[in-house]
């Protein structure tokens, strides 16, 4: 029988976001984690900004560590386990790299070899505080961290697809080192599926680590390309998580919902609990589901400056702890039994050239045939176009019909093409 599926959220503290490491208030933490184990959620990822725990090469402070071990000790004894980014990094709009990569210090975080070796360390160190904690699943890498390497971003560490995944295959090896045996993954935000030069690929993500993460915000262009309650937009989360499996090697490789919220004013506060309660629906009918953590456990104070409007109504629970309709239908949904879903048997087949992701992202055809289908009432899967007749590879998915976006999709004179 299949692992239950975990629900989790990412734990954001109510006092002073995630600046609470700098006037680190166990009791706090404490009443913050009370408000989430009463909602029956099982985990917490958690977020030591890098900066404060490593703002030297060669200086890890250790009582920052401790604080870290307190705060999952505390998380224990509420029955949480906890998940550790490492390197932030990158957090609501805000970047949090140490001084020693930046300006006067400037080096590529990904190829600088001195930086490399300290973030490895870091990792290493943090891994092995936790080693021993029972319930401590492991480390992700950072968030969203590939965001450093390419545009948008205003100045990016520009590298190569090679040096990402060696990259990433070193960083992995120190977390292991750190704590042998546990879940350790990385973490992507969209631009690795769905941006044509971002040097972090879908087979990074698929392949890598212990488990896939993806992670869903429909304020990429699907919500506002087709609304709130729109097919697309309550099924985003599913259909990163079938997305990714084009990539994986094994067939049953789990996929983390490790990101998902509900965004104003996309999303507007009167329908955040429906459209939790869509998307969350959706995502259970994906088979190989490891767990779903939302994004996030408290609303950013209005005394903190300068976040992006959205920001500071994310929480499941309001800056005081109170609990928002979406928080319930969450809960509800963590206490019920989830059967395992029936295997996708339709694939649509995607490109496996990395330049060509995107077409699977908003308005390209792989995303648009994905959810005409969904709307049809299909189940689809995804297959690279490179396996696509492999029967072997094929039968091992379950996977008893492929389909292509032309085949989906309506022509120019009406109609679908067949």
């Amino acid at each position: 029988m299949p692992p239950a599926v975990r629900f989790g959220v990412n734990y954001t503290p109510s006092e002073g976001w995630f600046h609470h490491w700098l006037d680190f208030d166990l009791d706090s933490v404490r009443t913050d984690l009370d408000a989430i184990a009463a909602l029956g959620l099982d985990h917490i990822r958690v977020f030591p900004l890098w900066p404060y725990f490593q703002p030297n090469r060669t200086l890890i402070r250790p009582r920052a560590v401790d604080q870290l071990v307190a705060l999952a000790d505390a998380a224990a004894e509420r029955g949480l386990d906890v998940n550790v980014d490492g390197l932030q990094g990158h957090l609501s709009s805000f970047d949090f790299l140490p001084a020693w990569t930046r300006t006067w210090h400037r080096r590529n975080l990904f190829t600088a070899e001195d930086v490399v070796d300290g973030q490895a360390a870091y990792l290493r160190t943090l891994a092995a505080a936790l080693a021993d904690r029972p319930n401590f699943l492991g480390m992700t890498l950072g968030n969203e961290i590939n965001q450093f390497a390419a545009g948008p971003h205003p100045d990016p560490d520009r590298i190569t697809a090679d040096e990402a995944e060696r990259w990433l295959v070193r960083l992995l090896a120190a977390c292991a080192e750190g704590a042998p045996g546990r879940t350790h993954l990385h973490a992507s935000y969209d631009a690795a599926w769905y941006q044509e030069d971002q040097p972090f690929t879908p087979a990074h993500s698929a392949r890598l680590g212990a488990v896939t993460a993806v992670h869903s915000w429909v304020f990429n262009g699907t919500a506002q390309r087709h609304g709130r309650d729109s097919v697309p937009a309550e099924h985003h989360a599913a259909y990163l998580v079938e997305l990714s499996k084009a990539w994986a090697e094994e067939p049953d490789r789990p996929v983390w919902l490790q990101e998902v919220g509900a965004p104003a004013p996309l999303v507007p506060a009167e329908h955040a609990a429906a459209f939790t309660e869509a998307t969350v629906g959706n995502a259970l009918d994906c088979p190989d589901l490891w767990g779903i953590t939302w994004w996030c456990s408290h609303d950013v104070s209005r005394g903190l400056a300068d976040f992006p409007e959205l920001e500071y109504t994310l929480g499941l629970l309001t800056n005081d702890r109170r609990p928002k309709d979406l928080a319930r239908v969450l809960a509800a949904s963590a206490r019920e039994p989830h059967p395992a879903p029936d295997v996708r048997g339709t694939a649509l087949v995607v490109p496996a050239d990395p330049a060509r992701r995107p077409r699977c992202a908003p308005g390209g055809p792989v995303f648009d045939a994905f959810f005409r289908l969904v709307a049809d009432g299909v189940r689809p899967t995804t297959v690279l176009d490179t396996r696509a007749d492999d029967k072997e590879h094929l039968a091992a998915r379950g996977i008893t019909e492929t389909v292509t976006p032309d085949q989906v999709l309506p022509t120019p004179h009406g109609g679908t093409r067949s």
